[in-house]
């Protein structure tokens, strides 16, 4: 059964990653008012929400956008710093839209942040504790519990990321929509692009919970015949 679960969750990423990809391209082909990159995006939606202290760089790659909280930066992709396109004002308004829960201490944003040093910790001994539990878990139960727990607190990061993610791009739509970037027909362009964003976090966020469950499960019937 849970392979069959797994399969699922493999199918239903892919699809997510494929819509988002197509959506992305799609909207990137149609142009914003007035010649707007997203980087011009993301300084006039700093600058119109009073931060000052964050900058927009450039960082290579495809979809590689992100805002990081340590160095207060927006860093911004190939397809996004430098084009004009209603998927570039979309993604670069969402990265704003976590500087500006950085500014406002958004509560979410604060324990992801902090869970930070952990689950990088975590991830990195969690698959040999699991797989060195999984074979001693009769012998060495303990081995397991503690693969689990660091398991967990992955699966915790990627739930908390859910609100985190899905709060940004409230901020970013709405700041789109009452700053004049889009209108009745480029709005729900740019909804629905973060939309399929949103997705893939909560398909990750449910394929690791399930996965947590399948090792309780495990640890628990360890002693069943």
């Amino acid at each position: 059964m849970i392979y069959i679960i797994f399969i699922v969750f493999a199918i239903l990423s892919y699809i997510v990653q494929q819509m988002l990809k197509s959506r992305f391209e799609k909207y990137s082909q149609v142009p914003m008012p007035y010649g707007l990159t997203g980087k011009d995006i993301a300084e006039r939606m700093l600058r119109e929400n009073g931060i000052t202290h964050v900058s927009v760089t450039h960082t290579p790659g495809t979809l590689t956008d992100h805002y990081n909280p340590t160095t207060q930066t927006i860093n911004l992709s190939d397809a996004v710093y430098n084009s004009c396109s209603i998927a570039a004002a979309a993604v670069a308004a969402h990265e704003t839209g976590h500087a500006l829960q950085h500014a406002k201490s958004y509560a979410p944003l604060k324990m992801r942040s902090s869970l930070v040093p952990v689950v990088n910790f975590a991830a990195s001994w969690m698959q040999w504790v699991l797989l060195i539990g999984i074979l001693t878990i009769e012998s060495f139960p303990q081995i397991m519990l503690v693969g689990i727990i660091l398991f967990g607190m992955t699966t915790l990061f990627s739930i908390i990321t859910l609100p985190v993610e899905i709060n940004a791009s409230q901020r970013a739509l709405a700041w789109l929509n009452t700053a004049g970037i889009t209108n009745t027909q480029t709005h729900p362009m740019a909804k629905d692009a973060l939309k399929w964003a949103a997705y893939t976090y909560v398909v990750a966020a449910l394929s690791s919970l399930a996965t947590l469950v399948y090792y309780i499960f495990m640890f628990m019937g360890r002693n069943d015949d």
